[in-house]
């Protein structure tokens, strides 16, 4: 019995704290890059969060036209504004020492 407690009191831990997954710095980079971009053309943004846990992140060894790709980041992104929050995909290509080429978002 002692250790069917104990492992009710771990098993309790754990949904507590659920271990959080390692996010590449990349993906703030992308957040911040697109946040920018975002508020240049609509000033009523506040905010722009990811979905992290619906992340596709893929290194890459590729180029448009002479340009490095070294990974690329898609999923949902939410735009917070005065008025809504409504859910947009995005994909962001990440070249050489992390720097943001390209953030592209569209509703869904």
């Amino acid at each position: 019995m002692r250790y069917g407690a104990l492992g009710a009191v771990l098993a309790s831990m754990i949904l507590v704290f659920p271990a959080q997954a390692q996010v590449p710095v990349e993906v703030d980079a992308c957040r911040l890059a697109g946040l920018v971009a975002l508020k240049e053309r609509s000033p009523a943004i506040k905010d722009l969060t990811f979905d992290i846990d619906g992340l596709a992140i893929s290194k890459a060894e590729t180029k448009v036209e002479d340009t490095p790709v070294k990974m690329v980041i898609m999923g949902d992104a939410y735009l917070q504004r005065e008025k809504s929050d409504k859910p947009n995909r995005f994909v962001c290509l990440i070249g050489e020492k992390g720097k943001v080429l390209l953030t592209f978002f569209t509703e869904q």
